[in-house]
């Protein structure tokens, strides 16, 4: 059925039968310049790629990598592929079905490919993304871009056999997947930790499409042994399933306000934002951007452009159907994990977190990361939780130890900020502001009682109210702090 597709579409081997849209050519110009930008460093790397079609990527990725191996089913389109760019550099061009395809162990850097997987069954699908891992060496990366929903293209079709998945299924099948490659001294296994799920934002300009969304998955090592809270493989599952489940979020809408999953809401959104004094035309990264409101308030009010990033595919899909609701082309969302994250030196005027980096181990490579990514007088706003000095109670210990948190005292914190050269670091500690706006949303909270037990539950009512109250008794007795942050790159 798939070959019957592609015959009919590869008859002049065009790039408009490879996008299977009329405007290819314009699509082509915004698009590959964006995707090229998501990949990691190709610098000697050994890539295949598959799913090359006449060439649109391979031509620019062995310009790049040290070798590349493209592959596609389709004979037209493999022959322009090797008549066009075999002269560019060391390239293999290999005719074959991906699913009856097979490479040693440990082959490749990197596997990229662009509107592949969406053309596999389930069961396909499966057994080569099991494939990609064994193909791939330790740290290595897989790079796929697919049109999730519903046709993106405008070419007529008599039929149609593309399977259009949701993000979330791919999300769930490439970080659930395990590689045991155990020696007989030593335990190894390894899965794929997500390092970004975004769409392609031509697509959102140029056809107020959504749909079309990539992703970029780095092979790690697993720890079978030591797992996530609750027994979750990856911390993003953990974030998914118990910490911030939609109905969760949805919940903590409710105390914080529309649009808001972190402290105070809209009020101290305004107050910190503009501390920034933005401007029009300056670019933000919000770091933890939850369910966006912070960053449709920057765009709407300053007319900034945003990128807002979290590792919670919940809180991201809830942002993205906000985004489509609240037609704000300046805001833009992605999955993706910080600590793994890639951006150019100097891309950002401003880096921006709400309630974040307490998930966070390694702070300090996070703020050097931060660091590079702003341009020269680039401003850095951050609040999270902190915590007292030690000793610490025994009932405080239990609750950072179960969420996780890795926490430190407000002035730690500023101290960590300057080491990795920031200028002209402010850490306030204000655990008094936070008291009273827990107080506040307490008092919200009871107002709101029969509405919030209407909508969730009883059940769900209690566990937020004694969530906020033992809050409250934590930052009273002294053990947890809120600490506000502010500092340039000079």
């Amino acid at each position: 059925m798939m070959t019957e597709f592609w015959k009919e579409h590869s008859k002049f081997a065009t790039v408009e039968e490879m996008m299977l849209d009329s405007n290819a050519q314009e699509l082509t110009q915004h698009e590959l310049p964006e995707i090229l930008s998501m990949l990691p460093s190709l610098a000697g790397s050994d890539v295949l790629e598959l799913g090359a079609g006449i060439g649109r990527y391979t031509r620019h990725l062995i310009g790049k990598a040290r070798h590349v191996t493209a592959v596609d089913f389709m004979e037209k389109f493999v022959e322009k592929n090797r008549l066009d760019n075999s002269h560019l550099g060391s390239a293999e061009f290999i005719q074959a079905d991906v699913t009856k395809l097979d490479f040693p162990k440990h082959s490749f850097d990197v596997v990229f490919s662009n509107w592949l997987l969406m053309y596999l069954s389930d069961q396909e699908l499966k057994s080569l993304a099991e494939k990609f891992l064994m193909w791939l060496r330790p740290g290595g990366y897989l790079f796929f871009r697919e049109s999730c929903f519903h046709q993106s293209g405008d070419r007529k079709r008599d039929f149609n056999p593309t399977h259009y998945r949701s993000p979330a299924y791919y999300n769930h099948l490439m970080t659930s997947l395990l590689l045991d490659e155990s020696e007989k001294t030593e335990k190894k296994c390894y899965g794929f930790d997500m390092v970004l799920n975004k769409t392609v934002h031509t697509y959102v300009k140029m056809k107020n499409n959504q749909n079309q969304l990539c992703w970029l998955m780095q092979k790690v090592h697993r720890d079978v042994v030591q797992q996530h809270q609750g027994g979750f493989s990856t911390f993003q599952e953990f974030l998914d399933n118990q910490q911030y489940t939609r109905t969760g979020i949805l919940r903590y809408e409710k105390m914080f306000g529309s649009g808001y999953v972190s402290t105070g809401g809209i009020s101290t959104t305004k107050e910190f934002v503009d501390m920034l004094n933005l401007k029009a035309g300056q670019k933000v990264l919000d770091v933890g951007c939850g369910i966006g409101g912070g960053d449709f308030y920057m765009a709407k009010t300053f007319g900034v452009e945003v990128l807002g990033m979290d590792l919670s595919s919940n809180m991201v899909e809830i942002a993205m159907e906000r985004a489509v609701k609240e037609k704000v082309p300046l805001v833009q969302f992605e999955v993706s994990d910080a600590t793994k994250r890639m951006f150019p030196d100097t891309t950002f005027d401003v880096v921006y977190s709400r309630d974040m980096i307490l998930h966070i181990s390694d702070k300090l490579d996070l703020f050097r990361k931060f660091y590079s990514w702003l341009k020269s007088g680039g401003k850095l706003l951050i609040s999270d939780y902190c915590c007292g000095e030690k000793p610490w109670s025994p009932a405080f210990e239990d609750y950072v130890n179960q969420r996780g948190y890795i926490l430190y005292t407000p002035q730690r914190y500023g101290q960590f900020l300057s080491e990795v050269g920031f200028s002209n670091v402010h850490a306030e500690d204000r655990t008094e502001q936070f008291i009273q706006v827990i107080k506040a949303e307490l008092q919200r909270a009871g107002e709101m009682k029969e509405e919030f037990i209407q909508e969730f539950s009883q059940e769900a009512y209690d566990a937020i109210v004694n969530g906020w109250t033992e809050k409250l008794q934590r930052c009273e007795t002294g053990d947890q702090r809120w600490g506000l942050f502010y500092a340039t790159k000079e």
